[in-house]
C-alpha cells in the first residue's frame, strides 16, 4: 500500500506554523497516568553513564515504508549519512542500497511504482519548503516531475491499477494546489481538478473519479466536499451547526463508501462513512480518544486504524470480511507505528518506537508470529538501560483546568540531589508532546535536567474544547499554563526549585519568548528555536501556499489589518525591554515560516538589556533542523548555554 502523506485538516494550522524535531516527537509507547505526588522514579540502581550529543545524533533515524512490485524489498528513508536519504533492502533484512546519495539537500522515500522498480522521491532546496517530485528511473537516473521555480508539489497516490499517479502543485497559483494525473509509463499529464475555490485537496479515490476536499473556516471548524469527475460537481457533504472537524480517510475497495473522521456533536474524533449511492452518513467505529488516520490495503482486505490515546497512537488492524481484530505481534521494546501493508496484503511494514527505543523498521508475513527486523537504530555507543522512560502527569491550572503533559526524570535527580528542569512547550500552535523516542529530551535528561514535555491548552489531542481553549488567547492563558506547570515542576522534591527554565520551537519558541517578555520573573533561561517573536511579520509574510487557511490563522492569533494593536501587544518583539534572564535564540536561515529578520530583530533588542545572548545560525537549514551536523551544533550548544546560566546559577538568596 503506498499512500501519500497526509495531514489532518483539522490540524491544518498546527502544521503550518510547525512542530520541530526537537520539540515534538512522534507518538510513542503509552504509559501511566500520575499526579505531582505519585511522579517519582526510582532512585538510581546502576552506575550512570552520560553521552554527550555526538552519541545521541550517531543514532540512525529511519522512516516511511514502501514494498516493490514483488515484494522482495521495502524502501525507506534514513539520515545514516548525516543527510537524508532514500535506501532499499530485502524484506527479510540485509544490506541497505543507497537510491540517491544528496550530501546537501535532503531526500525523501516516496515510494516504489506498483509494475516496476522505479521509485519516487521528493526534496527541497535547502529547507525551504518548496518541494519537488522527481522519478529513480530503472537505471539510477533521476528526473524531476514538477520543473519550475517557486512551486510546491507533492504525491497524492497511485491509481488501484497503477498505471497512473497524482500529484498536487500549486504551480498555476501560488495560492491553491491543483491535482494532476501522471501517466505511470510516459509520465505525459493532466489537470483533472483546477483549485479555484481554495479547496485542500484530499483522498483520491481508487479509480479517479473522486476527490476529497476540505474547507477551513476556522482551527476548529471545517467542512468536506466532494469533487465528482465524471459530472463535473462538488458536493457538500458535512452542512453542520457549530465548530465541527472532518477529514477525509480512505475510500472502501467496492467504491461504495468514502471513510472519515469528525467530531461533530463529540469532544473526540469517530469514524463514519458517507455512501455514494444514497447520500447516507454512518458511524464505523468510535474510541475515547481521537481516530485520527485510517487506510485500507490495496484490496480492501485490512483496515489500518490509528487512536492518539493520551499522548501516545495506538495502532489496530481489521479484517474487513469478519469486522474482527487482527492480533499484532508483541513487542519488548515499544509500540508499533506507521503501519504499510503491501499491494499484494501477504505482508506488513512497520516501525517499533518506545521512550528508549528510536524508530525501528520490521517485516512481518502474515500467517507468521514473529516479524523480521530490518534496521537497529540506537546508536552502539548508547546502552538503552541508560535512557529514562517518560510518564503522563497532569497538573490543575490556575482557572482548574487540566494540564497533561510528558515527563522525562533523570535518573540521578534525587531529593537530596535535586536537578534543574526545563518546560518543553510544543510548536503549533495545536502541537501535542507525545510519549516517543525523543533525543533532545534524553540528552538532556541524562544530562542533568528533568524536561516536562507541557500540553498547554490549545494542544491536540485532548478533545475539541481542550483544543479551542486558547483561541485569540495567544500570551495569556496558554502562558499562563507554562507558569503553572513550573509551579507543578517546584512541588516534586527531586527539581531544584530554583533553577527552572523554558524551551520549545515554532510556536513553542514564541512561547518561550514570551514567557521571558511577559513574565520576566518566572523562568530563569529561555531557549527559542526559530520562534515567532512578531506576529504582525510573520502574519504579513506567509507563505502563499497559507491561503487556504489564512483566515482561520487570523481567527487564532489575530488579524494584522483589524488587530494590530492586539499583535503588538502579544508580540515579545515590542517588549524585549521586559527581557532580564538569558536568552539562546536558534534559526534556520531558510527557514519559510518564521523568517531570519524576525530571530535577528529580537535578539538585537534584547542585547540592548546588557542580558547574555546567544544566538545560532544555519545555512543550510529551514524550519527544523535535519542534518546531523547541525544537530549536534545545535543541541551541543543548548547545552552549554543550560549548564552555564541555569546548572551554574547561583541559587536565589
Amino acid at each position: 500500500m503506498l499512500r501519500p502523506v497526509r495531514s489532518l485538516l483539522p490540524l491544518v494550522i498546527a502544521a503550518a506554523l510547525g512542530l520541530s524535531a526537537c520539540s515534538a516527537p512522534e507518538p510513542g509507547a503509552s504509559g501511566s497516568q500520575n499526579t505531582a505526588a505519585e511522579a517519582v522514579a526510582p532512585a538510581v540502581t546502576r552506575p550512570l553513564k552520560q553521552y554527550a550529543i555526538e552519541d545521541f545524533i550517531d543514532t540512525v533515524s529511519v522512516q516511511g515504508a514502501s514494498f516493490s512490485s514483488d515484494d522482495s524489498r521495502v524502501m525507506f528513508s534514513s539520515n545514516r549519512s548525516g543527510i537524508w536519504n532514500a535506501y532499499t533492502m530485502p524484506i527479510g533484512g540485509g544490506e541497505w542500497t543507497a537510491v540517491t546519495q544528496s550530501t546537501t539537500d535532503n531526500v525523501y522515500a516516496v515510494g516504489y511504482f506498483p509494475n516496476d522498480a522505479r521509485m519516487l522521491v521528493t526534496r527541497d532546496a535547502g529547507g525551504n519548503e518548496l518541494n519537488h517530485l522527481y522519478v529513480i528511473e530503472a537505471d539510477g537516473s533521476e528526473r524531476d516531475l514538477t520543473p519550475g521555480d517557486k512551486l510546491k508539489a507533492a504525491f497524492a497516490g497511485f491509481n488501484h491499477a497503477g498505471d497512473a499517479f497524482y500529484v498536487s502543485s500549486n504551480e498555476r497559483d501560488p495560492k491553491f494546489f491543483d491535482i494532476y494525473r501522471y501517466d505511470a509509463k510516459t509520465y505525459a499529464r493532466e489537470r483533472m481538478f483546477e483549485n479555484k475555490d481554495g479547496y485542500e485537496p484530499g483522498e483520491i479515490s481508487d479509480d479517479g473519479r473522486y476527490i476529497a476536499l476540505g474547507k477551513t473556516r476556522t482551527t476548529n471548524d471545517n467542512d468536506l466536499y466532494l469533487f465528482d469527475r465524471d459530472s463535473g460537481k462538488v458536493t457538500h457533504l458535512t452542512p453542520h451547526q457549530g465548530d465541527a472537524q472532518f477529514a477525509a480517510q480512505d475510500y472502501s475497495s467496492d467504491g461504495r463508501f468514502l471513510y472519515y473522521t469528525s467530531n461533530q456533536g463529540s469532544e473526540f474524533a469517530r469514524l463514519r462513512r458517507y455512501e455514494f449511492a444514497t447520500g447516507k452518513h454512518e458511524d464505523v467505529r468510535s474510541a475515547d480518544w481521537d481516530i485520527t488516520d485510517v487506510a485500507f490495503s490495496h484490496n480492501g482486505k485490512y483496515r489500518i486504524d490509528m487512536t492518539n490515546a493520551d499522548g501516545a497512537t495506538v495502532v489496530e488492524l481489521f479484517d474487513v470480511a469478519s469486522g474482527q481484530a487482527v492480533a499484532l505481534p508483541r513487542l519488548p521494546a515499544g509500540e508499533i507505528r506507521n503501519v504499510r501493508i503491501s499491494r499484494s496484503e501477504a505482508r506488513m511494514a512497520f516501525y517499533v518506537n518506545g521512550d528508549r527505543q528510536p524508530n525501528d523498521l520490521y517485516v512481518l508475513d502474515f500467517g507468521k508470529d514473529q516479524p523480521a527486523r530490518l534496521t537497529t537504530s540506537l546508536s552502539a555507543r548508547i546502552d538503552a538501560a541508560d535512557l529514562v522512560d517518560s510518564s503522563v502527569v497532569r497538573f490543575k491550572a490556575r482557572d482548574g483546568l487540566e494540564i497533561p503533559n510528558i515527563l522525562w526524570k533523570p535518573k540521578q535527580a534525587t531529593a537530596t540531589n535535586k536537578a534543574p528542569a526545563m518546560l518543553l512547550v510544543h510548536g503549533g500552535p495545536g502541537g501535542q508532546t507525545t510519549r516517543a523516542y525523543n533525543y533532545a529530551a534524553q540528552f538532556l535528561t541524562n544530562n542533568g535536567y528533568v524536561i516536562l514535555g507541557i500540553n498547554n491548552r490549545g494542544s491536540s489531542g485532548y478533545g475539541k474544547t481542550f483544543y479551542a481553549a486558547d483561541d485569540g488567547k495567544h500570551g495569556r492563558e496558554p502562558l499562563w499554563d507554562c507558569v503553572d506547570g513550573k509551579a507543578y515542576l517546584q512541588t516534586l522534591d527531586y527539581v531544584d526549585a530554583d533553577r527552572i527554565g523554558i524551551m520549545g520551537g515554532s510556536y513553542g519558541g514564541y512561547m518561550t519568548a514570551a514567557a521571558l517578555a511577559f513574565q520576566p520573573e518566572e523562568f530563569k533561561v529561555g531557549v527559542d528555536i526559530f520562534g515567532v517573536t512578531n506576529w504582525l511579520r510573520t502574519l504579513e509574510s506567509i507563505p502563499p501556499y497559507w491561503e487556504s487557511f489564512r483566515e482561520a490563522l487570523y481567527q487564532e492569533i489575530g488579524n494584522p489589518a483589524t488587530q494590530r494593536d492586539f499583535l503588538i501587544a502579544t508580540s515579545p518583539l515590542f517588549h524585549a525591554d521586559k527581557i532580564t534572564k538569558p536568552f539562546m535564540v536558534l534559526q534556520g536561515a531558510n527557514d519559510p515560516r518564521v523568517i531570519k529578520p524576525e530571530s535577528d530583530e529580537i535578539v538585537a533588542a534584547v542585547k540592548k538589556n546588557g542580558v547574555p545572548v546567544e544566538y545560532v545560525v544555519f545555512d543550510d537549514e529551514g524550519h527544523g533542523f535535519t542534518k546531523k551536523e547541525n544537530q549536534i551544533r545545535a543541541y551541543g550548544e543548548i547545552l552549554k548555554f543550560l549548564d552555564t546560566h541555569l546548572k551554574g546559577a547561583k541559587p536565589a538568596p
